[in-house]
């Protein structure tokens, strides 16, 4: 979607205060509102020009302007008519936590509604965190941490996991299955005191910085990397690792992380690496933040290369994992089981799939058979209806893979979208990770999944910086 979708969409996350008070707060949103519409600070005085605003659930659509403060002149932090607020808030069960959209439908017309109801994504689950974790190794706590795949590339390197934390109900019934029962059900903010461990690892949500996102001004997911630091500040790992989009390096929220990172003693570097190059088939980017309180950053080498850029210091590399290396063993057709599932596509969208080659997209559909908003798109849109091949890796394995229209997620050579099996393995999950959920919420599962691989470089790379620093102090001890 456009980047520009910040003129037509605002996002405000509730507190308690603002249930208690039953207010909306405005607070770095005035903009989104015509500035005729900023009335005198008394509606003794007259108001501005009046807003409609649909709120959903409510009967009748609220009038109202918004007041300016007597002293400043400058826009007060809500609307004037505000007595819809806590009607609003009850009939959404709206909670601490929760986000509200504010939507443009008009010049000074906006809709109102919830955005992310608690309610929906909150499952009661505990475990006593005192509990003694079994085995050897070097501890990690998972923030934000899905289905898995950060915590499995951990598992793998022989990381014990003390605390996996997730608020969608079924990625963490995949948790539990794949990776360990220490799994907390609910928002970071509602965890209070985090178990001590060597590592700290997690991706906050990413729509706040990603090209294809929304990229919402003041989106409250953006700020939820303030309770990952919270944890890092609590727990004082020797080294935490941060996931997300490519465009994170480059935002603001990444200076303020870095700042308060290194006010905490950390040593901080951010990169930005192809899973590829890692042995996952699949060309996906992802900015990696590595933060370290015994010594400075460093990145795994590449376990794998490009074939058409050797160089000498990489002639021994084995060449990147391909479409073929992950799924060229599986059926041609779905088995429906485990996970290996076709959708029912309809006679037009077949012929459609017949006319696309190896490596083909959109263009290659004929005229009778292109949507008329794809003949009008005569720019971009290379990947959209694309097959892949064969032998390259695929394009990044997104969370509607299973929806060709979205991107190049035609199987190489059969007649259809690749399934939830294959992409999954393209993702280098294991043929038996058992996922839990619905179609499509398990789907979001494997879109938004570090690739299990990829996770277990970094892991490997960081136990071996954990166990030179055990080295060395051991040794200093000794030598005293």
């Amino acid at each position: 979607m456009s980047g520009q979708v910040g003129h037509r969409k605002r996002l405000l996350s509730v507190n308690a205060a603002n249930l208690r008070a039953k207010h909306l707060y405005l607070t770095g949103h005035t903009d989104f509102f015509p500035s005729d519409s900023f009335g005198p600070s008394s509606s003794a005085l007259g108001t501005g020009k009046l807003l409609r605003l649909d709120v959903a659930g409510l009967a009748n659509p609220v009038y109202t302007d918004i007041p300016t403060d007597s002293r400043t002149g400058k826009p007060r932090r809500f609307f004037r008519k505000r007595a819809w607020v806590g009607e609003f808030f009850e009939k959404h069960g709206i909670k601490p936590g929760d986000t509200i959209a504010i939507e443009r439908v008009g010049n000074r017309r906006f809709r109102v509604l919830p955005f992310d109801a608690r309610d929906e994504r909150q499952c009661p689950s505990s475990f006593d965190i005192s509990l003694k974790l079994k085995g050897q190794g070097p501890t990690v706590i998972e923030l934000f941490a899905g289905c898995g795949g950060m915590a499995l590339g951990f598992k793998e390197a022989g990381f014990r996991t003390v605390l996996a934390n997730e608020w969608d109900r079924y990625a963490c019934e995949s948790l539990r299955a794949n990776i360990t029962d220490r799994v907390l059900n609910c928002a970071i903010q509602e965890i209070e005191t985090f178990p001590k461990a060597d590592v700290v690892a997690g991706g906050p949500p990413c729509q706040g910085f990603s090209n294809l996102g929304e990229r919402v001004p003041n989106d409250p997911r953006n700020q939820l990397w303030r309770h990952y630091l919270r944890c890092v500040e609590q727990v004082r790992p020797k080294i935490f690792v941060l996931e997300n989009v490519p465009p994170l390096l480059k935002s603001a929220e990444y200076q303020e992380f870095s700042k308060a990172a290194r006010a905490m003693g950390y040593s901080i570097a951010g990169r930005i690496l192809n899973a590829a190059d890692y042995g996952v088939p699949q060309t996906r980017k992802r900015a990696i933040v590595i933060g370290s309180r015994i010594g400075e950053p460093t990145f795994p080498e590449p376990t794998h290369v490009d074939p058409s850029k050797r160089t000498l210091l990489t002639a021994d590399l084995p060449a990147w994992r391909t479409v073929r290396d992950a799924i060229g063993h599986l059926p041609l057709e779905p088995t429906g089981k485990n996970w290996h599932i076709g959708r029912n596509p309809t006679p037009k969208s077949i012929r459609r799939y017949r006319h696309v080659p190896p490596g083909g997209n959109r263009w290659d559909l004929p005229d009778d058979l292109m949507p008329e908003c794809w003949k009008r798109k005569t720019k971009g849109g290379t990947d959209l209806f694309g097959r892949l091949w064969w032998d390259r890796p695929s394009v990044t394995i997104r969370t509607e893979f299973y929806k060709p229209e979205k991107g190049r997620y035609l199987h190489p050579v059969a007649h259809r979208p690749i399934t939830h099996l294959e992409a999954s393995l393209l993702q280098s999950f294991p043929e038996d990770f058992d996922f839990r959920g619905t179609k499509i919420n398990v789907g979001i599962q494997i879109g938004n999944a570090v690739p299990p691989r990829l996770a277990t470089a970094l892991a490997n790379h960081l136990s071996r910086a954990l166990g030179a620093r055990k080295q060395i102090t051991a040794h200093t001890r000794v030598s005293a």
